[in-house]
């Protein structure tokens, strides 16, 4: 999905080596500093390359290979045998470097372009402004990025003088905080609102406000513990919620915000910010992720679109869904792919899942078979990846207004925030069928519904000598059931034909107020508390916050070795689910330790920068 200025060709601004050669050591195939950054269209360039880390930080092995699912899903593949996906790394892990590389690569050309964004004075000045606070917020983006996973980590905000120029110490946590604060807000006041951009590709005023609020919620909780950042999150998240101009509302259809992701089309009322990628591998315009691939069902259908099948869900995250809430059969596929091409869109469907066989079940938020770039390709995927979503937005609004310190119980503002967000997520359609079987039928009778205002019901009828004795649901790949959509009161049930009398069924729909807050989650601080943080991840599970919430709230290794000892009973005796699960989940209590909050500084860079300080336990 395409950026309206294609961050594409980024250009990659970097220093020149001061060594001394008798041979002309000048390039004749680049730019440097020097030379450039004379008007808005090279500004733009450079903006683009600072962008272009976004990319790669997002396209690939974040979503299934870093762990940073957390106690949502399992790294299922055979190899790697080590990493992060598994708590059993040290500290020369690649992976670990090359997502440490990468944001101080994309931190260096931001530093690039805002030490050089006035060398030419007569350029318009508004235009120098909105790049100046885009390039502040990414680069802010990416130190929270680096602070979250690493903690205190080196401050570095201009370019470096020159290649022996590398010795930097750490910075606290509490620092990187600061500036990231700093620039973020900086950026808010120059940036184009979302409305006047129409897409959520590029920095607005919405994303940062936002992103703003997540940084504030995580400032005030693990390591740095400054809870006087609740109100600044809350102050945060409530200027999107209340901005007029850009008027963010919730998609009414919870799947149809995913559907858009892949198949090419902005919503900008929801996803307020998302990383782009365009393409298949076979033009000239091509940035491709691994959405949908990495962290989808796996198949090997060419049609529907190759799956990896790198990750598959905890128990407990199938067991967080109520009955009703709609997000869990979109979140956690309830079928499995075909592989034959010719049935490109086939489907096994696996009914309701035991504590033992929900663990063999895929993520299902990011969906191959809408992708609208063909011919599909193997592994790359055009699926945009969402960054920040206004749910996540009340969600963050509503935890930050329950900690306030003047707030002795959950507000009605922020039990409201919640019931937004879990009654668009709430089913509309029939709920429950009280039977009467009647007597004399020799086939299964057919339904007929009439009335109530909704759509979308497909059932058929079972028959045990002459009696009606069920009404069976079909099977649907959005619903988990095609029980209707949309229904205000309940239809008519009508039964037609199968050569017998009597059969008769009320119909009880869902309604709304079936998904607000039970009274128990909103009688006290602690219990709001606690609520939020199982909603949060029925809402955002798969989207590569829920380890990073964990941590900030101080519980991810009690949890996750409470997470330990929950698989260890769920598959006592089990064979299947397959069995090296217990070799990758088992472990993890044992492995995770305190020092697992952080990650290890890349052993490469403690060797080149002699100021840096190895994190605890690593």
């Amino acid at each position: 999905m395409k950026f309206r200025y294609i961050f594409l060709l980024s250009l990659i601004l970097c220093g020149l080596s001061a060594c001394k050669k008798a041979l002309d050591t000048k390039p004749k195939d680049t730019l440097a500093p020097a030379t450039y950054y004379n008007n808005v269209e090279e500004l733009n360039f450079a903006l683009n390359g600072v962008y272009d880390n976004l990319g790669s930080l997002y396209g690939t092995i974040i979503h299934y290979r870093l762990g940073f699912e957390g106690d949502e899903g399992w790294y299922t593949r055979n190899s790697p045998a080590n990493g992060p996906q598994i708590y059993d790394f040290t500290a020369g892990h690649a992976d670990i470097k090359n997502f440490w590389n990468n944001l101080y690569s994309g931190i260096n050309r931001a530093n690039y372009l805002l030490i050089s964004l006035n060398k030419n004075p007569d350029l318009d000045a508004t235009a120098r402004a909105q790049v100046e606070g885009e390039a502040l917020f990414l680069r802010a983006y990416y130190y929270f990025m680096l602070v979250q996973n690493f903690g205190d980590v080196p401050l570095i905000l201009t370019p470096a003088g020159s290649v022996d120029d590398v010795d930097v110490a750490k910075s606290s946590a509490k620092e990187v905080y600061e500036q990231i604060i700093a620039d973020m807000t900086k950026a808010e006041a120059v940036v184009p609102s979302i409305a006047s951009l129409g897409f959520g590709g590029r920095v607005n005023k919405s994303a940062v406000r936002g992103i703003l609020a997540r940084v504030c919620l995580y400032m005030a909780g693990y390591p740095v513990k400054d809870v006087s950042k609740y109100k600044d999150a809350r102050d945060w998240a409530k200027k999107v919620i209340d901005d007029g101009e850009a008027g963010h509302v919730l998609n009414p259809s919870f799947s149809d915000v995913f559907i858009k992701l892949a198949s090419d089309k902005y919503d900008v009322k929801e996803s307020l910010w998302e990383v782009e990628y365009w393409g298949n591998k076979t033009d000239a315009y091509t940035e491709t992720g691994y959405l949908g691939y990495v962290n989808g069902p796996n198949t090997t259908n060419v049609t529907t679109g190759y799956g990896y099948g790198g990750i598959r869900i905890m128990a407990d995250l199938y067991y967080k869904y109520e009955d009703g809430d709609l997000r869990r059969d979109w979140s956690i596929a309830p079928f499995t792919y075909g592989n034959a091409a010719a049935a490109p869109y086939s489907r096994t469907y696996l009914g309701t899942a035991t504590r033992a066989t929900a663990y063999a079940r895929y993520p299902g938020k990011y969906r191959r078979e809408y992708e609208v770039v063909l011919p599909k390709n193997t592994s790359a995927t055009p699926i945009n990846c969402p960054l920040l979503r206004f749910s996540d937005v009340l969600l963050m609004y509503a935890e930050a207004e329950n900690e306030m310190a003047e707030n002795a119980t959950p507000t009605q503002n922020a039990i409201d925030a919640v019931n937004k967000v879990r009654q668009r997520g709430w089913s509309t359609g029939i709920k429950s069928v009280a039977l009467v079987g009647g007597s004399g039928y020799t086939t299964a009778p057919t339904l007929k519904f009439t009335g109530g205002g909704g759509s979308g019901i497909v059932a058929t009828t079972t028959i045990t000598n002459g009696v009606v004795t069920s009404i069976n649901f079909a099977n649907d790949p959005i619903y988990g059931k095609s029980r209707g959509i949309n229904y205000t009161s309940a239809p008519t049930i009508e039964f037609i034909g199968g050569g017998g009398t009597g059969a008769s069924a009320t119909a009880t729909i869902y309604k709304a107020e079936d998904a607000n807050m039970p009274a128990t989650a909103t009688a006290s601080k602690d219990a709001f508390r606690k609520f939020i943080r199982d909603e949060r991840s029925r809402e955002l599970n798969g989207e590569t916050f829920r380890k990073a919430d964990l941590i900030r709230w101080d519980i991810f290794v009690e949890r996750m070795h409470e997470l330990s000892t929950t698989i260890e009973k769920d598959l006592i005796g089990v064979t299947s689910p397959p069995s090296y699960l217990n070799l990758y989940i088992k472990g993890f209590g044992s492995n995770i330790t305190d020092r697992n909050k952080l990650w290890p500084l890349p052993t490469s860079d403690i060797t080149l920068n002699r100021k840096l300080i190895q994190n605890s336990g690593w």
